[in-house]
């Protein structure tokens, strides 16, 4: 079914407009802020845990230090994702570079399963054919100690946003952070809660170790970290997929915008609405709408033109695109296309 300027041509639409009318996406700054914290928090962990792995030998520390700096690594490129997401549309690009932020939220999700996930159980598989004796572990248990409250304070922050954001579409703090289509967030918020939990499991590995002298539990917790990292990284992977492929938007948003677009002047009937991401917090509206009264092409194609801007005021509205509905559409049931 053609959608766009097939049906009624519109003088001016391009990627022109689209410059003059591009705002940067509500929520763009905060989310920059909570990769920096993450950002800063990771990198502190990262170092003391490295020494601290150096101290004690501890097959865990070394997983948990691996860890911290894979999610290290990965917020840079979570901060090149958000930076290169809010570029403006241009001719090569016309609907923008929105999901170039899903591309380098990949390479970062990526990275936790390499550097961290299969270094992880590598290396704890390697502890467990070992005859070492525990060294001093005082020094790695005030290394977790200090990592979980750093963490935790990142975490914090990802959840903030995430509450903030799930209360104002109605959703759970976790159904959020699973639909959300900002990719940064939900990378920071996955990886600081398994950061937590990475820190449990190798504090875990560490006492066992202590107590008994037996290597083997050491090795298990750094095996056990990075089955948790490769997890967490599969399910990051598959959202920035599904986002990059075309992830249309939830029901609740898509009969928003059918209400909105249904209340503009002029506007009888919608049968057909699509709602499409194009990046974080950025969308791509197309709709084929029935107008009242029976004005010649030209005068439909500056009203039309004119509701196009008013739906663009949404910050979330990158482009707007609206069409004369068919013949045919307007015969068929509209619970077909509502």
């Amino acid at each position: 079914m053609p959608h766009g300027p097939g049906l009624v041509h519109r003088p001016g639409a391009g990627y022109r407009g689209l410059v003059s009318r591009r705002r940067q996406p509500s929520g763009a700054g905060e989310s920059a802020l909570t990769v920096l914290i993450a950002f800063g928090a990771n990198l502190a962990v990262a170092v003391a845990k490295s020494v601290a792995a150096g101290l004690t030998g501890s097959a865990s520390m070394v997983a948990e230090a691996a860890h911290s700096w894979a999610d290290t690594g990965n917020q840079v490129f979570l901060l090149f994702a958000h930076r290169r997401s809010l570029r403006p549309p241009d001719r090569s690009r016309p609907m923008g570079y929105g999901r170039e932020a899903y591309v380098w939220s990949m390479f970062a999700a990526l990275g936790l399963f390499v550097a961290g996930g299969a270094v992880s159980i590598w290396h704890g598989a390697t502890e467990l054919t070992a005859d070492e004796e525990a060294g001093d572990y005082l020094v790695g248990y005030v290394v977790l100690a200090a990592a979980f409250c750093f963490e935790g304070v990142s975490l914090a922050q990802a959840v903030r946003r995430t509450r903030r954001e799930a209360r104002q579409l109605g959703r759970d703090l976790l159904g959020h952070a699973m639909a959300t289509s900002d990719p940064t967030l939900r990378a920071v918020l996955a990886e600081d809660s398994a950061a937590l939990l990475g820190i449990v499991i190798a504090a875990g590995g560490m006492v066992l170790h202590h107590a008994t002298g037996n290597g083997v539990y050491d090795g298990l917790g750094s095996i056990a970290v990075g089955v948790l990292l490769c997890v967490i990284a599969v399910f990051l992977i598959d959202s920035n997929r599904r986002f990059l492929t075309g992830q249309a938007a939830d029901p609740a948003l898509h009969r928003a915008a059918h209400a909105r677009v249904r209340a503009l002047p002029g506007v009888r009937q919608v049968t057909y609405l699509r709602l499409e991401y194009l990046g974080p917090r950025q969308l791509l509206l197309v709709a084929d709408v029935d107008m009242e009264g029976d004005a010649p092409e030209s005068v439909v194609a500056e009203r039309l033109e004119r509701l196009e801007a008013r739906l663009e005021e949404d910050p979330r509205i990158v482009e707007a695109v609206l069409s004369l509905s068919t013949a045919e559409e307007l015969g068929m049931d509209r619970r077909t296309w509502t």
